[in-house]
């Protein structure tokens, strides 16, 4: 299983894609993002756009370990993003330690999953950002044990930490 991780726009997508047509030819891209506004929707379309046929595409907001389990037997999973699937869990009020160990149980080890390192700037004013933040750094930290690789991307660059 493989984690990249970075700040907004910095090349994590991208380079989960390379790494994922690398991987055989039988790929899901899971989803996560719902399209609740009309950059989203525009933004929603031009990856559908991009990824074309090269992937069969789930669009799963919630219940990504289900479909983890589904997609098992696939080359790759890439899932984008964890960052997104976690503010969904949180919006739809699910159980974030239920999820997140479902999840963890869920990996078979054909996953690319793609996150955000949120927690490396000022401390969120509101208390519901701040458990947000230190969520995320929890699910990030749990996916970055279970990882064979972990990369960091600054500026559309790979460093790889593990």
């Amino acid at each position: 299983m493989i984690l990249i991780t970075g700040g907004e726009r910095s090349g994590k997508s991208t380079y989960a894609m390379r790494i994922a047509l690398e991987r055989g030819t039988r790929r899901a891209f899971v989803a996560t993002a719902e399209p609740f506004d009309d950059e989203m929707r525009a933004r929603i379309k031009r990856h559908r756009e991009e990824r074309g046929s090269l992937f069969e595409t789930i669009e799963e907001p919630v219940e990504v370990p289900t479909v983890l389990r589904r997609c098992a037997s696939y080359d790759v999973v890439l899932v984008d993003c964890m960052t997104t699937w976690l503010g969904n869990l949180m919006h739809y009020q699910r159980d974030l330690t239920a999820m997140k160990d479902e999840l963890l149980a869920s990996v078979s080890g054909n996953e690319v999953f793609v996150t955000n390192e949120v927690g490396m700037g000022i401390i969120p004013m509101d208390a519901s950002t701040r458990l947000y933040v230190e969520e995320l750094g929890r699910l990030n930290a749990a996916l970055a044990q279970r990882a064979d690789q972990v990369i960091f991307m600054v500026a559309g660059l790979p460093l790889v930490l593990k």
